[in-house]
């Protein structure tokens, strides 16, 4: 079967690879759609970030080359052994992280982690297995391609629950990119009744003020500090730094009011300079995120089931495997209008 192989920096390559077997308490799936990440893009650009390149993974007991892809979702081809909750033939969407699994999971996730697609073979291919408790039930209200944007969506509703929101609040999101959009959209859910958006695309800003943004401003031709005291003088309850550089990390904690809180929600690529007085002086509450816990993953769903989430806005193209290259991780690289990219596997919806 074909598949999206991760060998080195720019060195993706789609290639024929073998069906693994099947573990007992793994599932099969005939990936639908899978989602192009920009974890998946900083791999391509920067890696190896997570991906395990010079021994095998501790969780997945996998290293590089590896089938690349975490945002997917499918239709279950077969199940294992010890298989009780999924069937041949179920619809799921799959939260591709793998924990210890020995503390709540409010702390699992920071006990160490593994992610199905970058630290073992994922979702850019025909077929994917996966462990049973992993394939979340897609509602019929769902199709495959809101299955595949599942996995980002719920990044964005962990970081509302990290931030403590409250319905009236008001926020700022530095960086509009796929989990920036996604942000907007949870935010929105969640009650803020502004939501600006920053950025220095103006085509990533007008699909900002699409998904819900209420003002949009321009990082490149306004100060944006500035800007946004203009539209909440005392600055907004909550700012979320989804940009991962020290210019907007410091900027979202200027424009975060009194006692407010700033999230961090993106994967810095490197090491950035930074004062912590900048909090001693204002009091603003720093924390930070990464994925989601399982009964986060869970509740996106319910969300985007009943339409109380709808991501679909995000998406600004959809390919094939074969082009996953020049028009998937090439054109997100050069083209900043690109959000979410979806890669079609099946075509089935």
């Amino acid at each position: 079967m074909k598949a999206a192989v991760w060998y080195g920096k720019k060195d993706l390559r789609v290639e024929e690879r073998e069906e693994k077997p099947l573990k007992d308490d793994e599932v099969k799936v005939r990936v639908g759609w899978a989602g192009i990440c920009g974890s998946d893009l900083h791999e391509y650009e920067e890696g190896p970030v997570f991906v395990p390149n010079e021994e095998k993974d501790e969780l997945t007991g996998e290293q590089a080359p590896l089938t690349m892809g975490h945002e997917f979702a499918g239709v279950v081809e077969e199940v294992g052994a010890n298989v009780k909750n999924v069937k041949k033939g179920d619809r799921v969407a799959i939260n591709p992280t793998l924990t210890h699994g020995d503390k709540p999971e409010d702390v699992d996730i920071y006990d160490g982690f593994s992610f199905i697609g970058l630290h073992g073979d994922g979702g850019f291919t025909k077929y994917a297995n996966v462990p049973e408790e992993n394939a979340y039930l897609l509602p019929e209200s769902m199709t495959l391609q809101d299955g595949a944007l599942v996995e980002p969506t719920a990044v964005a509703v962990q970081a509302i629950k990290e931030a403590d929101m409250s319905f009236g609040d008001t926020v700022a999101v530095f960086g509009v990119g796929p989990i920036g959009l996604a942000t907007i959209l949870a935010a929105k859910a969640a009650g803020a009744t502004r939501i600006i958006a920053l950025d220095l695309s103006e085509k990533r800003l007008q699909k900002a003020a699409e998904v819900g943004a209420t003002d949009v401003i321009n990082s490149g031709e306004k100060d944006p500090v500035e800007a946004v005291h203009e539209l909440e003088s005392d600055g907004v309850d909550t700012a979320f730094e989804v940009a991962g550089v020290e210019p907007t990390f410091n900027q979202a904690i200027s424009v975060t009011k009194a006692r407010g809180t700033m999230v961090i929600v993106s994967i810095f690529s490197k090491a950035i300079e930074w004062n912590p007085m900048q909090l001693t002086g204002s009091g603003v509450k720093l924390t930070s995120t990464i994925a989601y816990s399982p009964s986060t993953f869970q509740r996106t769903i319910d969300l985007i089931g009943t339409g109380q989430l709808n991501p679909r806005g995000i998406i600004t193209d959809e390919i094939k495997l074969d082009d996953i290259v020049d028009k998937g991780f090439e054109a997100l690289s050069n083209d900043k209008s690109q959000a979410k990219i979806l890669v079609e596997l099946s075509g089935e919806k």
